[in-house]
């Protein structure tokens, strides 16, 4: 599969779904991730209880249950078990001045609005960076101006963000990659995939005048 694509959120707040989002971005193959004006904010603390007798107690549970609150990076690889952000680069941008995307990579938000095009519909760029929302803030009309393309998520009312993210992926794989076409009955393909065969290679003639 040629190209290649990138993810990211637009003003995280929940380091968590970062974190999710990247570990599901390398299974998916992702060249890198990224963030633009992250603003983590910790998980909030379980409340004490009135009888300070159990509150040693209760502390140690609510940490082992993770409520207390963690540093951002600490919340990312909480959610990040495999610690993919060691192997796949992160990113994060003061703002969408500071975004640069390598030369030719399209930029392609993903949100609900009127005019975007509903995902099974869509024909992905080779090279992409796909940008998402928030947990609660659609992409600012600044950002949906940079973008390339718009896309939707045909459900019937927004998803979380890391949720999101891992369908567009999915879909995008499912464009990109090469696999067996699915049979009309319910099942799985009747015939495998037939091996790929590779083209003769290209002579380039050497032009006049060069050793």
């Amino acid at each position: 599969m040629r190209g290649y694509f990138a993810i990211g959120i637009d003003g995280v707040s929940k380091a968590g779904n970062m974190g999710n989002l990247i570990r599901t971005a390398h299974g998916f193959g992702a060249a890198f991730a990224f963030a633009i004006r992250p603003d983590y904010k910790p998980p909030q603390a379980a409340p004490i209880p009135a009888n300070r007798a159990n509150a040693d107690d209760h502390e140690a549970a609510g940490a082992r249950a993770g409520r207390n609150p963690l540093p951002a990076d600490q919340a990312k690889r909480f959610a990040d078990t495999s610690r993919v952000a060691d192997t796949v680069p992160y990113y994060e941008y003061d703002g969408l001045d500071a975004l640069v995307l390598p030369r030719g990579c399209r930029l392609v938000g993903v949100e609900i609005t009127d005019d975007a095009v509903a995902m099974p519909s869509f024909h992905h760029p080779p090279k992409a960076a796909y940008i998402l929302g928030s947990e609660r803030v659609d992409l600012s009309p600044a950002l949906l101006a940079r973008c390339d393309h718009v896309i939707k998520i045909p459900t019937q009312f927004s998803l979380n963000v890391a949720t999101a993210g891992a369908i567009v992926m999915y879909d995008r794989l499912i464009a990109h990659g090469r696999f067996a076409e699915r049979p009309l009955m319910p099942g799985g393909p009747a015939e495998p995939l037939p091996a790929h065969v590779h083209g003769r290679p290209k002579q380039r003639k050497q032009k006049r005048g060069q050793a």
